[in-house]
């Protein structure tokens, strides 16, 4: 079992939980993540790591609302505790000094791309980070990221910021500014990912993405997992969850992750509605 330390709302729909698990944070490096079961009759979901803290023995995620599973973390309080709690899992990202890499985050990826810029940054490069949001109050975590970079932009649909524009708008925008980005890294939703994939193919810079499918066992058994990358078959839990944005099939990866659907709004609706009997 593990303990909750810390639960609070960042913002609408989305949660930090910071668990006590020393032995995850001593291995902790950015890009991992950890999979989480939030009671016993839950299902095991994956959620990336956004910081650690080996002192205080802790791993702090950001859990976005989509489903049972993750309205039931949401509903955690600190001292409460969880029956499984696995990690690190994944392939770390690669971190050296490219030069000037811009960091995409939006929704979870917000909190997420912080350890990325954060390592990118002590490694010597220039750190330029873009965060997506719809509207003003959707945005957390800009102080820390500002920290970690030497430029923070925003892109969003909403009258407080002055830009207004999609994110791969704001992506084309910053490369015909930059001239010149080493590396672009996206976490988010998989459109979001997909998206900022597409703005950079035209120039070529090497986009990396950290994608999502459904996951089970996190470590290569189940297959759940399992996409096409330059036309092999591959496992997000074990060959990644890092992946060249340019060669991932995104139309299949976008199909697998709509199979159950409906099954989650089920399962969501049946939930509630035993909770409130």
């Amino acid at each position: 079992m593990a303990k909750i330390l810390r639960r609070e709302r960042l913002v609408p729909n989305i949660h930090l939980l910071e668990v006590e698990a020393p032995e995850v944070a001593r291995k902790c490096q950015p890009g991992q993540f950890v999979i989480v079961m939030p009671d016993e009759k839950g299902e095991r979901i994956p959620l990336t790591i956004a910081d650690w803290d080996e002192s205080r023995g802790s791993v702090t995620s950001v859990v976005m609302i989509v489903g049972t599973s993750t309205q039931k973390l949401s509903l955690l309080k600190a001292g409460d505790e969880i029956p499984v709690y696995v990690g690190p899992l994944g392939r770390p990202s690669e971190i050296k000094n490219f030069g000037t890499v811009l960091c995409a985050g939006g929704c979870f990826g917000i909190a997420a791309i912080y350890p990325m810029a954060r390592a990118l940054k002590r490694s010597g490069n220039r750190v330029i980070t873009l965060l997506d949001v719809k509207a003003n109050y959707l945005l957390y975590w800009e102080d820390r990221l500002k920290n970690v970079s030497d430029e923070i932009h925003i892109s969003a649909r909403d009258s407080a910021f002055d830009c207004r524009d999609y994110i791969p708008k704001k992506v084309q925008a910053l490369l015909e500014k930059k001239k010149k980005l080493d590396r672009v890294i996206a976490i988010g939703c998989t459109y979001l990912m997909y998206s900022c994939a597409e703005a950079t193919r035209p120039s070529g810079v090497k986009t990396i993405v950290s994608l999502n499918p459904i996951m089970v066992d996190g470590t290569g058994m189940c297959g759940a997992c399992r996409l096409t990358d330059g036309g092999k078959t591959k496992f997000a839990c074990v060959d990644g969850p890092d992946f060249d944005g340019h060669t991932v099939d995104w139309q299949e990866l976008f199909s697998r992750r709509k199979a159950y659907f409906e099954d989650e709004i089920k399962s969501l609706c049946e939930w509630e509605k035993d909770r409130f009997a």
